[in-house]
């Protein structure tokens, strides 16, 4: 399979300006547009099994890197759910003309419901939700919220703090300005309409967005066309073979 090329979109002006990375799978039917995680990038087993389906079916399939992720540029540390946010609506209206199926994974699951939900206020459609682990809120109630009143003086006092990732060597620097503005986008103290079908799939071993944190979700979200699949022995990942196949049948389902 010939990987699709790389290309470069600019997002933001003057000093706020980042190059992001894109790859583009040409193809037919409504475009699948792939959301990362935090400290993800498009290259991730997900996404990267997501693009060989696509190939195999002859779909449109949009994967980038948020501003400081993957191949794009920026710095991470100065980056927020805002930018990245802003990231993903670029790359939106640069590269999906038609109506696309968002497919979010742990903090891309929250990015994805704040595009649809920002999309259905200008009066454009979204086809569907694909959310892989959804981290909603995850800043507040998944990091703050977790951490001790020695840690949130730290984080207070020094602007940031260096969590310890069992995904990378190096820690997450969660920064205090990442926190305060998540807080501007934060979605679970009301309702959640997206105004579009919605699968998620949620594993119960997640012990870094755990299964009680979709549960949360899903009583936010209209019943009707909402699905959850909860997969007992699954972990946050959601990358083994069987994980893949329920990803790929969920986009598949809505396209």
């Amino acid at each position: 399979m010939t990987d699709a090329a790389l290309e470069f979109l600019t997002v933001g002006t003057g000093e706020a300006a980042r190059r992001i990375a894109v790859r583009v799978r040409e193809g037919g039917g409504p475009p699948v547009v792939w959301l990362g995680g935090f400290r993800s990038d498009m290259t991730a087993t997900k996404a990267s099994a997501l693009d060989a389906w696509a190939a195999q079916t002859g779909r449109r399939l949009i994967r980038f890197d948020y501003a400081a992720h993957g191949a794009s540029g920026g710095t991470f540390t100065e980056c927020t759910i805002s930018s990245w946010l802003e990231d993903a609506e670029a790359v939106l209206a640069a590269y999906a003309s038609e109506v696309p199926i968002l497919v979010g994974s742990s903090m891309g699951g929250w990015i994805a419901c704040l595009a649809a939900r920002n999309r259905a206020a200008t009066g454009q459609a979204t086809a569907g939700l694909v959310l892989i682990a959804p981290a909603l809120d995850f800043t507040e109630e998944l990091i703050w919220n977790r951490l001790s009143e020695a840690a949130r003086a730290m984080l207070i006092r020094d602007g940031v703090l260096r969590k310890p990732s069992e995904y990378a060597p190096e820690p997450d620097p969660i920064t205090r300005t990442l926190i305060e503005d998540g807080r501007r986008h934060c979605m679970l103290a009301g309702t959640v309409d997206p105004a579009c079908p919605v699968h998620i799939l949620q594993g119960m071993r997640d012990t870094d967005v755990p299964y009680t944190h979709a549960l949360k979700i899903l009583d936010r979200l209209p019943a009707e066309e909402t699905v959850l699949t909860l997969i007992a022995d699954g972990d946050h990942r959601l990358s083994r073979p069987q994980d893949i196949a329920r990803l790929v049948a969920a986009v598949a389902e809505i396209a």
